[in-house]
């Protein structure tokens, strides 16, 4: 195809995009249309604005993010220069962090000012806790003093606590009014949050007693004192309390926002589900990813420099895990030189014990992190675990025992592999539970250990058991 051709087609696909056939979302799901990015690209490749603000005016935030994220920096660069003052703080906020720092380092100082001035402060907040020095003060210059205040005291709490992730935006009236003065109030002011659940009512000194929901506040009568209102769900949390325990809560007890005091137990703030929501999945990221033995910082535009140092420290574990296992097998030299079928076995063994043993493994973690699995029940769930592996290693043990015993015609080879089968499948369910409610206790994250020590324990238990096995057996 010529270079003639390959302009055709991407104006073709341009005029497909405007035609409304390259939708933001594909028959992929959510996903951005492949023929949007080529026509949006087309544009950048023309510096063709007028083209790209109409292609990018349908599409999300977080839809704008995606792209962003996507294409190469050289393409990202152009994009946004050309995009210039298109460019929203919304789509700050929906990037990911690994190319954040870049984005922001392109935008021209004025765009980035007017961004910023539109997001709410816990965006904010979001948008500077972790960037450098430089660029965070350059935002928080492009914030009013009364915004810069509110941003800076939030950058005061601890990561990841509440205090960060709050919004300092919150509707609060005193706690004597009745539904009419509520609703005249809010009528009255210009600076309500663009985004809220419920009217919080205070005390006279500022500490949160009570909030009634928007619902309810329009369907009762004007005479209704608020108080009688209320929901019944109400509970505060603390500033400095850590925000994976708030986004537990919110989940647990379905709730819709909840008020954030400080030491005093005033009112400083206020977290609303959204918020929450993007803080529990990211500790299920976390938990993934760690339980992979991978940072969980990782992300698709990193660099090959970057991903190879995340990457290197668990695979050098992983390789000291795997020596321990070669060291049990040469113990056994002199019986797997006698039956070499044993050496075309070993692996089956070790792979079906280190496949359960994961199993097991993200079932514990994963209730671990919801607070599913305590002192209370955990166990039954050893025990469970344990019957579960049983049940398993009696089943693969009578499918191994025939092949062993049709492959290499020795039915003792079969009983030896079945018997190892059974042992390593419950070894693998019982170390799957154990060993992250132990790391638990002793306060390791079990997400970012576990992986190695159970891996290692279905390993040269596996081998242990299938080779001293044939040791006594088959000699």
């Amino acid at each position: 195809m010529t270079d003639g051709d390959d302009e055709f087609k991407v104006a073709d696909d341009l005029s497909a995009a405007e035609a409304g056939q390259g939708d933001a979302s594909d028959e992929d799901g959510y996903t951005l249309d492949r023929r949007t990015i080529a026509a949006i690209l087309y544009a950048v490749d023309t510096g063709d604005r007028d083209k790209l603000v109409t292609l990018m005016e349908p599409l999300h935030a977080a839809d704008i993010a995606d792209l962003l994220e996507q294409i190469n920096a050289y393409d990202r660069r152009r994009l946004i220069l050309l995009y210039d003052r298109e460019f929203d703080g919304e789509i700050l906020s929906e990037l990911g962090e690994s190319i954040r720092e870049e984005v922001i380092a392109v935008l021209n100082p004025d765009v980035l000012a007017d961004a910023v001035r539109d997001l709410d402060s816990d965006d904010v907040v979001d948008l500077v806790e972790y960037l450098d020095d430089p660029q965070q003060e350059a935002i928080l210059d492009a914030l009013e003093d009364s915004d810069r205040a509110a941003v800076e005291q939030a950058l005061s709490y601890p990561d990841e606590s509440a205090g960060r992730l709050m919004q300092r935006e919150v509707v609060a009236v005193p706690e004597f009014w009745n539904v009419g003065q509520a609703i005249d109030y809010m009528r009255e002011r210009d600076d309500l949050p663009e985004q809220f659940y419920h009217v919080i009512l205070v005390d006279p000194r500022f500490k949160p007693i009570g909030h009634v929901t928007l619902g309810k506040l329009m369907a009762s009568r004007r005479v209704t004192p608020l108080a009688e209102i209320t929901e019944p769900s109400f509970r505060t949390f603390e500033a400095t309390e850590d925000e994976g325990d708030v986004a537990y809560a919110f989940n647990q007890y379905h709730l819709i926002s909840g008020p954030v005091v400080d030491e005093n137990d005033r009112l400083v703030g206020v977290i609303t589900i959204d918020d929450a929501m993007i803080v529990l999945d990211e500790e299920h990221d976390e938990d993934i990813l760690r339980l992979a033995g991978v940072s969980e910082e990782s992300s698709l535009t990193d660099r090959v420099v970057e991903t190879t140092k995340r990457r290197f420290p668990w695979l050098a574990v992983n390789l000291v895990t795997a020596i321990l296992a070669s060291l049990v097998i040469a113990q056994f030299e002199e019986t797997i030189a006698q039956f070499v079928a044993l050496a075309v076995l070993m692996p089956i063994v070790a792979s079906m014990g280190g496949n359960a043993g994961t199993q097991s493994l993200t079932v514990a973690v994963r209730s671990i992190a919801t607070k599913d699995l305590t002192g209370a029940n955990v166990w039954r769930v050893i025990r469970r675990e344990c019957l579960v592996g049983l049940v398993n290693g009696v089943i693969f043990a009578v499918v191994m025992g025939i092949v062993g015993l049709i492959w290499f015609g020795s039915p003792a080879l079969g009983y030896v592999i079945g018997a190892a089968m059974v042992i390593n499948l419950v070894i693998a369910g019982l170390a799957g539970t154990v060993i992250p409610v132990v790391l638990d206790r002793v306060g390791v994250d079990p997400a970012l250990a576990s992986g190695a020590f159970v891996t290692t324990v279905t390993d040269i238990v596996g081998f242990f058991a299938f080779l001293g096995l044939a040791g006594v057996i088959l000699l």
